[in-house]
């Protein structure tokens, strides 16, 4: 009778997940599958909204406040510093940089979850789509991917879906916009909003349409991000991007300094002060 009682058990268990399975349908979502880069290629490099030149030519609607942090930082940047801009300590560019996708994109869909999955800096994102609300204490506990909310809309009214519509707030400073130094407000409130679909006209095309909504900018500012699918007929590997390795930069309090190729430290700019070295024996001259 045990044995029968555990056969069936495991018939039972069996049979669920063959429902189960049966009830997610994945030909009613968009076929997001391969691997996804940049449409525009090289040419966005260092650009949040690509149809326009880098720098202060993006035009960021920014209050004079943080317009005033903007130029600062430009300043620094022209003598050979980094400005305000973090991610050359390898630190995650954040929301809504993240979707400038630096490598190569994955997109996995689940039934819960929408998973954006991109090697550079860990620029990995769970858009959770199983009708859940805010976490109580997520501004206590921030993260630079944030926390995502989004939900599958048929708009065309065809039974299938056709955007996925996302949120994401919760987001970990310090955050910019690019590698100019677009800041971001210091409170961490940003508030991200996206529209994310594939081209009517060509499958192998897709769009992000991305508003931000932060207390440094005079209105909420759109782009909208495009990406290239790779077509290929071969198996596609993905590689690690490992942003430590390798990476001269040495921080010390506020200043940033370089490690020669003999592994010695040497300043990163011009008449650059050396560090602090009170905690080290001095050597007598």
């Amino acid at each position: 009778m045990p044995s029968l009682l555990a056969a069936l058990s495991f018939c039972a268990v069996v049979f669920l997940t063959v429902i189960d399975a049966h009830a997610w349908d994945d030909t009613k979502y968009p076929d997001l599958k391969s691997q996804w880069v940049r449409a525009e290629g090289a040419a966005g490099e260092g650009r949040f909204d690509p149809t326009k030149p880098p720098g202060r030519l993006q035009e960021p609607p920014l209050t004079a406040e943080y317009q005033a942090i903007y130029e600062a930082n430009l300043a620094d940047q022209a003598t050979g510093g980094q400005g305000v801009d973090s991610t050359y300590r390898c630190l995650p560019g954040g929301m809504p940089r993240t979707m400038h996708i630096n490598s190569p994109m994955e997109i996995v869909v689940t039934p819960d979850t929408t998973h954006v999955l991109i090697e550079h800096i860990h620029d990995n994102r769970r858009i959770h789509t199983d009708g859940r609300e805010w976490p109580a204490g997520m501004d206590d506990d921030p993260m630079f991917a944030g926390y995502s909310i989004g939900k599958w809309i048929d708009e065309d009214g065809d039974g299938r879906f056709d955007v996925l519509m996302v949120e994401t707030r919760g987001l970990k400073n310090p955050r910019t916009y690019d590698t100019s130094g677009i800041p971001l407000h210091r409170d961490g409130r940003t508030v991200v909003r996206e529209r994310i679909y594939l081209d009517k006209a060509n499958p192998n095309l897709l769009h992000d349409e991305i508003t931000t909504i932060d207390n440094a900018l005079t209105r909420p500012w759109t782009v909208v991000k495009n990406y290239r699918r790779v077509v290929t007929n071969a198996p596609i590997w993905w590689r690690e991007a490992i942003c430590a390795e390798n990476n001269v930069h040495v921080v010390i309090g506020k200043e940033d300094y370089f490690l020669s190729a003999e592994g010695l430290l040497m300043p990163a700019k011009k008449d650059q002060p050396p560090p602090d070295l009170r905690y080290f024996k001095q050597s007598r001259k």
